[in-house]
């Protein structure tokens, strides 16, 4: 008994305000096919109209990308410092893909990406960390492809041809840190110095001595092309592509695992005809600017061998241009230059699972660059200089050898590095049909620590 309310009581009014409630309840339920609907009706169309989304509901759609930002020590033999990069062994970017199928053979595809440098880690030099007109956005993919599973792709826009990436296959995934045969990517903007003087500001940065551009002999790049690539047979697909001023390639990619032993490799040949493109691969190193008939070709290749069990990998690449335009250029009359540019790289290392987080690779590289003439000015003020006066480019040669560390955090898709690498430079002056050999060059040192993200 509690304030005159006994237990038949207090079940009384239980039972009573357990019928209220339900009444109410009930009532509210019936209510909900009025006013609660529409209003829930117009909250969609709202969340409809205010969500982005596809256009299209019969293709996919995905969108991915990924972030590379890290820290370049450096070291150019009179000073060092550290500047905050986009590593562009393999840049940031993010991209829209996707596709539909049209019936049992064919598909059609799409791809949109967009390179993003915040400071481009192979166009800053001493007296830029940033260099913003090297920096920003870029287009890396706009295409589309009809896709045939018995006929091959034919695919059209800003694409990669028959040789990109040719001679830089690495199952490893070391690409990200540091792609063993194109090494312009960890400081190639940089200003060479003389020793024991300061590097010029504006003097000659040390990619020009690889063939001018930088890029290795023998790679392609993307560009506007169509492109044909046949479907897979045993392991081999062959590719061709053409675009515009008259540039053209094909090539032959392999790819198996046998037991524990995977297996990748390719080779591609392709011809320039149009001797003023002075884009970032696709010139050649003797530029004609006044003759649209100018002519360079290459051929390049590389491989790469992993032993799944052990870790164990190797990768090799190599690669030649050969320039028609080199002999008649004006500061090489009578000298009797070199119109062929070489490389050759490879990459040694183990990647195991050591720890919890993911694989740990450690690697280690070479690489080595000749090349003849390249109409590239260097300054009769540089300290390089020792021809009297301005004067080009007569032979080149670059090595490099470098060791690094890859940590994969595989629950964030992610990779931890480190790297390091040491260039040392050779280089031979052209002045009116006279050769002479440049003041003595230093090394160039580069400590590379960053990580990579996907999304």
């Amino acid at each position: 008994m509690f304030g005159g309310v006994g237990k038949a009581g207090w079940a009384s009014i239980l039972v009573a305000g357990g019928l209220v409630l339900g009444a109410s309840v009930s009532a509210q339920a019936a209510d909900l096919g009025g006013d609660c609907c529409a209003d829930l009706e117009e909250r969609v169309a709202e969340l409809e109209a205010t969500t982005a989304r596809k256009g299209n509901r019969k293709v996919s759609l995905s969108v991915y990308g990924k972030i590379n930002q890290g820290v370049m020590f450096w070291d150019d033999g009179s000073e060092s410092n550290a500047y905050v990069v986009t590593n562009d062994a393999s840049r940031s970017r993010f991209g829209f893909k996707g596709g539909a199928k049209i019936n049992s053979d064919l598909s059609a595809n799409f791809r949109l990406e967009i390179g993003v440098r915040s400071a481009n880690s192979k166009r800053n030099n001493q007296y830029d960390s940033i260099n913003a007109d090297e920096s920003g956005f870029d287009i890396r993919h706009a295409w589309w492809n009809i896709k045939s599973k018995t006929f091959g792709t034919i695919q059209v826009g800003h694409t990669p041809t028959a040789s990109q990436e040719i001679t830089e296959i690495n199952l490893a995934g070391t690409s990200d840190v540091g792609k063993f045969s194109d090494v312009e990517d960890s400081g190639g903007g940089f200003f060479l110095a003389a020793t024991g003087r300061a590097a010029m500001n504006g003097g000659l940065q040390w990619r020009r001595l690889i063939a001018r551009t930088g890029a290795q002999p023998g790679e392609g790049d993307r560009r506007e092309a169509v492109l044909y690539e046949s479907p897979e047979f045993a392991g081999f697909t062959a590719s061709a592509a053409w675009g515009g001023d008259d540039f053209w390639d094909v090539g032959l990619r392999f790819e198996r695992e046998f037991n524990h032993i995977k297996v990748e490799a390719g080779i591609a040949y392709s011809s320039i005809n149009d001797g003023i493109d002075d884009s970032a691969t696709h010139g050649c190193p003797a530029r004609n600017t006044t003759s649209h008939d100018a002519k360079c070709q290459m051929i390049g290749g590389s491989i790469s061998i992993m032993d799944t069990k052990s870790g164990l990998y190797g990768n090799f690449g190599a690669g030649q241009m050969w320039d028609d335009s080199t002999t008649s250029a004006a500061h090489f009359a009578g000298t009797g230059v070199d119109d062929t540019y070489t490389f050759w790289a490879t990459e040694v290392g183990i990647q195991r699972k050591w720890n919890e987080l993911g694989k740990t690779t450690l690697f280690g590289q070479y690489y080595n660059y000749t090349g003849g003439g390249i109409t590239q000015n260097v300054s009769a003020a540089d300290p390089i200089n020792l021809a009297g006066g301005q004067a080009q480019i007569f032979s080149s040669e670059v090595n490099m050898w470098g060791v690094g560390v890859m940590q994969k955090i595989d629950a964030a898709d992610m990779k931890l590095y480190a790297m390091y690498r040491n260039y040392e430079f050779d280089l031979e002056l052209a002045r009116n049909g006279v050769v002479s050999q440049s003041a003595p060059l230093e090394d160039f040192q580069v400590l590379m620590t960053g990580a990579v993200i996907n999304f």
